[in-house]
């Protein structure tokens, strides 16, 4: 199955900021109550998080959900669906 762009570039965006914290998984997963698989998952682009999700981990990083999806674009009619106007 091919990892859709938007959940890479939200895990290589959690990947970056918790290594400028100088966090391992594990730690960030204890700071956010989350599983670590579940960070390792979404840092691989194979799991889709949930806002509310996405908001704990950029709390836990110190950071906003802006800026872990800085540079994440999704266009109408891009990826497996078209979207409604």
């Amino acid at each position: 199955m091919k990892k859709h762009p938007v959940l890479l570039a939200l895990g290589r965006n959690v990947r970056a900021f918790r290594e400028k914290r100088g966090l391992t998984q594990e730690a960030l997963a204890e700071k956010a109550s989350l599983d670590p698989t579940y960070i390792s998952g979404i840092e691989r682009g194979v799991r889709n998080p949930g806002i509310k999700n996405v908001a704990r981990l950029a709390c836990s990083l110190g950071t906003t959900v802006s800026d872990l999806s800085r540079g994440i674009e999704e266009r109408p009619g891009a990826g497996n669906r078209s979207h409604a106007r």
